[in-house]
């Protein structure tokens, strides 16, 4: 048969919920986690940086000319049905 074991709360400090605790002291520690989270990031090289820069600089301008060309041609179908009426 299990036992059931009873924890005493009143061993631990309990700050009352109404009492923040001082706002340098929270942006302190969540400073520390920050930085704590950022050494366990494994960051790319730089090759693979400039890499992948160039393919997403790439695919930008393809769109660039892909959305230009169909500006410019569905322009000049309006301009053609505006000035069939005229």
């Amino acid at each position: 048969m299990k036992e059931n074991k009873v924890v005493k709360v009143e061993d631990k400090k309990v700050q009352p919920k109404n009492k923040k605790e001082n706002f340098f002291k929270r942006m302190g520690r969540k400073l520390k986690e920050v930085f704590s989270e950022l050494k366990k990031v494994s960051w790319p090289s730089f090759n693979k940086i400039v890499k992948q820069t160039a393919v997403v600089l790439g695919v930008v301008l393809l769109f660039m000319i892909v959305i230009t060309l169909m500006d410019l041609g569905l322009g000049a179908l309006l301009q053609l049905l505006t000035n069939i009426g005229g």
